[in-house]
C-alpha cells in the first residue's frame, strides 16, 4: 500500500514516462496543485514544450496545432476546467486529432469546497458525451498500465482519451487559512 507521499511521487512519474514513451512533445495546462509534480517533470524536460494556458479551452487549440505540425500533445486540467472546453472539444473529434487529457478530479472523496461538487459529479459523463473514452484511476498501481493503453489508443487510432485521476489517488485538497 502506498502512503500519500509515495503516491504523489509515483503516479506523476508513471504518467510522465508514458508521455515520453509515446512521443508527446507539447503539454498544456492551467497551473494545478494536483498536477504539480507532472508539470514540473514536463517543464524540466527539454524535449517537451510546456505551455501555460490562461483557460483550458486554449489547450484544445494547442492539441490541434501540434497535430497539424506532426507532434503529439497532452492536456492537464482539473475537472472544473472540463466544462470550459465543451464547445472546443468538437474540433478534436471532427478533425480526428488524437488527444490525451489527464484530469485531476475535484468534488469527490473528502472535498472541502462545495463549489467543486457539481462539475465533479458530471465530468465523466460530459467527456463521454463529447466523444472521449474515459478511464478512471483510483490507485497508483493502475496508473502506468491505464495511461499506457490509453495513450496508445489515442495516438494509434486518432481518438480522444481522458484519464480521470480521482481524489482518492491525488488526495483530497485541504483548506488552509
Amino acid at each position: 500500500m502506498h502512503t500519500p507521499a509515495n503516491i504523489q511521487t509515483s503516479w506523476p512519474d508513471a504518467i510522465y514516462a508514458q508521455f515520453r514513451r509515446v512521443g508527446i512533445r507539447q503539454v498544456g495546462y492551467v497551473p494545478d496543485a494536483g498536477h504539480s509534480r507532472l508539470i514540473a517533470l514536463c517543464r524540466d524536460d527539454p524535449s517537451i514544450a510546456d505551455v501555460v494556458l490562461t483557460t483550458e479551452e486554449e489547450g484544445v487549440g494547442l492539441v490541434a496545432g501540434a497535430a497539424l505540425g506532426g507532434q503529439r500533445a497532452a492536456l492537464l486540467m482539473q475537472s472544473s476546467g472540463v466544462g470550459n472546453c465543451v464547445n472546443m472539444f468538437s474540433l478534436l473529434r471532427n478533425c480526428g486529432f488524437g488527444c490525451v487529457l489527464a484530469v485531476t478530479m475535484r468534488g469527490e472523496f473528502g472535498e472541502f469546497n462545495p463549489w467543486q461538487v457539481p462539475m465533479g459529479m458530471i465530468t465523466e459523463e460530459l467527456l463521454r458525451l463529447c466523444g472521449f473514452l474515459t478511464y478512471r484511476i483510483d490507485s497508483a498501481d493502475a496508473v502506468d498500465e491505464t495511461v499506457g493503453a490509453g495513450c496508445d489508443m489515442a495516438f494509434n487510432g486518432d481518438l480522444q482519451v481522458a484519464f480521470l485521476l480521482s481524489q482518492r489517488l491525488i488526495g483530497p485538497k485541504v483548506w488552509t487559512r
